[in-house]
């Protein structure tokens, strides 16, 4: 497809504006660091919480989603709790306020207010942190960085415009090229203007894409009209059993084959674990990436629970009203759309650009592009200014330069925005298989992160030591099962003799055990990686002397957990009888438990608005604003009090 002119001037318009809001902020964020990483502390939550959920709004996870949804239907709804999605309600309850009350800067720093600035274990423990907030950084970007210019070479083929380009470049590099474009774009107004253009930017791109999936709802609404969708029964319930049951052997087979290679069809035994797993990953809090940065920005910890709460609403409705609308298009029109790989099998997330391609008039395509840039660059911006935080803030200030001015803090903001930058472009140049590496760097770092992360909130007797080896143990164990569901997925399992009678008498006796190393069912592997990292955060923690007193006691009159901290507030009501323990822990489970269900809620609405289930739309409207108005009482109206 060649794109139409209006369509380049607004993609041409809204990179513009992004320029123009760089140097329209680059004074304000020069004032001095805070301003620079956190943006003063003095933007408002509803602000922030615009931005933080245009930054989960990427085009990788979109493309996957729409092909969760063509598959899966309204079952979809459930597979992002993998990442969890519901994290974000445990943030809006409790832990969002928890967090803000530290006052730190980044994660590292807030393992200060945690287990001290000095004393066994804190300097690996920090170490560690930062770590892992830079190799997930870095893995994230250089994932964006290879896949937006894969994204664009779709709508704008090399062969347009290599005779305007004065070098040659082979085909292979063509998308690190496109990548390279957009990424300067990215990267220079959030180098610039710091956090408040990256809020600004964010928010320019999110009404772009309001106004794209808003229109591409009307357009499938109307294509629907006297074209019912051919799929399976059971394709637009939610509700499902111990196995999936869809079955698309008279519609689309080769949708068969998809669902068994992701290895949902035992859907039921899948959601426990999901659900099981994502429990904990919410209960540890936000990753030390965009998501903590914006929480850490906000003016007080009250509006820190408000921004985690208006990232649902923000994000969910518009995000699925253009997931099921550019899936309704793709299954009306599928027999009609190429979407084979370079081996002739069916790429099932071609889906969203094949759309767009095809069925889009001229305009909302030029929408849509500025919107899906513009989610790549609000991604890649606030994972690059996460990066640059830990990398000012808790490495060249801490250990290089602690007397450092404010002018050579920006100049050092500036250097380190440039080198994350670069850092990213190589990884996306030299690895081959972006992808399969971030999956295990996500899954080897975000598997041990979990356990030392669940017991600092609720464990006195946690140090850093726990801390260090529980990361350490989890994030080892993770690669080790990484590695094993590579080997079995690769080409050793089937051309060595070996390795293919093993695999196959091993199949034979304990028919389940290969499979379990499949990466699709990784997740069945939780259990014992959390055992793993919780027994190196125990081990770790026993084998070093508990953490100050005082800092704990600090950290516990000041954040206010609740949990097992029995010692210490013995300690601190003993000096200060008045203080008041938390004792909200049913009240904020409850609110959790009900505030996942009104996630559900906004989830599915959209998708029932656009494909006109009417009783169930009404239900879901109905269920939701009950939960509205009981949240209103249990934690809007109790924001001080908690």
């Amino acid at each position: 497809m060649k794109l139409h002119a209006l369509d380049i001037a607004i993609i041409a318009l809204y990179l513009l504006s992004t320029i123009f809001i760089g140097l329209w902020y680059r004074k304000k964020a020069r004032e001095n660091k805070e301003s620079y990483m956190l943006g003063g502390k003095s933007l408002p939550w509803y602000k922030l919480g615009l931005s933080d959920a245009s930054d989960m709004f990427d085009i990788s996870g979109t493309m996957w989603m729409v092909s969760l949804c063509f598959v899966y239907g309204m079952k979809s709804i459930w597979i992002p709790w993998l990442w969890p999605v519901f994290n974000q309600v445990f943030l809006m309850m409790y832990l969002s306020r928890w967090l803000r009350r530290s006052n730190a800067t980044t994660g590292a720093e807030w393992l200060a207010t945690r287990f001290g600035k000095s004393g066994p274990g804190v300097s690996a423990s920090q170490v560690i942190v930062i770590a892992f907030a830079l190799l997930s950084c870095l893995g994230f970007m250089a994932y964006g960085f290879i896949g937006l210019g894969k994204f664009i070479e779709i709508f704008v083929p090399w062969d347009m415009i290599k005779g305007y380009i004065p070098f040659n470049v082979a085909p292979q590099y063509v998308p690190h090229v496109y990548g390279i474009i957009f990424t300067l774009f990215a990267m220079f107004y959030s180098i610039l203007g710091g956090m408040h253009s990256i809020v600004v930017g964010d928010m320019v791109k999110y009404g772009v894409m309001t106004v794209a999936c808003i229109w591409i709802g009307f357009i499938a609404a109307a294509h629907m009209q006297g074209n019912p969708l051919n799929v399976p029964q059971g394709w637009f319930s939610p509700f499902f059993g111990t196995h999936l049951n869809l079955n698309w052997s008279h519609i689309i087979p080769e949708v068969n084959a998809k669902i068994k290679s992701d290895g949902y069809s035992l859907f039921g035994l899948f959601f426990m674990m999901m659900t099981f797993k994502g429990f904990f990953a919410a209960l540890a809090g936000p990753a030390p990436n965009y998501d903590m940065q914006k929480i850490l920005s906000t003016r007080s910890p009250e509006e820190a629970s408000k921004m985690s709460g208006f990232v649902n609403i923000i994000l969910l409705p518009i995000r699925y009203t253009l997931i099921v609308s550019l899936t309704i298009l793709g299954l009306l029109y599928f027999h009609q759309m190429n979407l084979k790989d370079g081996t002739g099998a069916i790429d099932f997330e071609r889906i969203l650009p094949a759309v767009i391609n095809n069925f889009l008039p001229v305009g909302l395509v030029g929408l849509l592009l500025a919107g899906l840039l513009g989610a790549f660059m609000s991604t890649f911006s606030g994972t690059m200014n996460a990066a640059q935080a830990y990398i000012v803030n808790d490495i060249y200030i801490k250990y290089i330069n602690p007397a450092a001015s404010n002018k050579k803090i920006i100049g050092m903001n500036y250097l380190a925005g440039i080198v994350v930058v670069v850092v990213g472009v190589m990884l996306g140049f030299f690895i081959k298989d972006v992808n399969t590496m971030l999956q295990i760097i996500v899954s080897a770092l975000y598997g041990g992160y979990i356990s030392s992360n669940v017991l600092k909130w609720h464990w006195w007797r946690f140090n850093a030591k726990g801390y260090f080896w529980g990361m350490l143990s989890g994030i080892i164990f993770a690669l080790v099962l990484a590695v094993l569901s590579w080997f079995v997925d690769s080409q050793i399992a089937a051309t060595s003799p070996f390795w293919h009678n093993l695999y196959a008498g091993l199949h034979d006796h304990f028919s389940f055990f290969p499979e379990y190393f499949k990466s699709s069912n990784l997740l069945y592997w939780f259990p014992a990686l959390f055992t793993v990292s919780t027994a190196g955060s125990i081990i770790g923690s026993y084998a070093a002397p508990p953490t100050d007193e005082s800092v704990l006691k600090s950290f516990y009159s000041t954040v206010r957990p609740w949990g097992f901290w029995g010692p210490i507030k013995k300690a601190v009501l003993a000096e200060d009888p008045s203080f008041q323990p938390n004792k909200n822990f049913k009240i904020n489970m409850f609110n959790v438990v009900i505030g996942t269900g009104a996630q559900c809620c906004l989830t599915i609405l959209p998708m029932y608005l656009v494909l006109r289930q009417k009783m169930p739309l009404l239900v879901t409207i109905g269920i939701l604003a009950v939960i509205i108005i009981i949240l209103k009482k249990t934690w809007w109206n109790k924001l001080k009090d908690y």
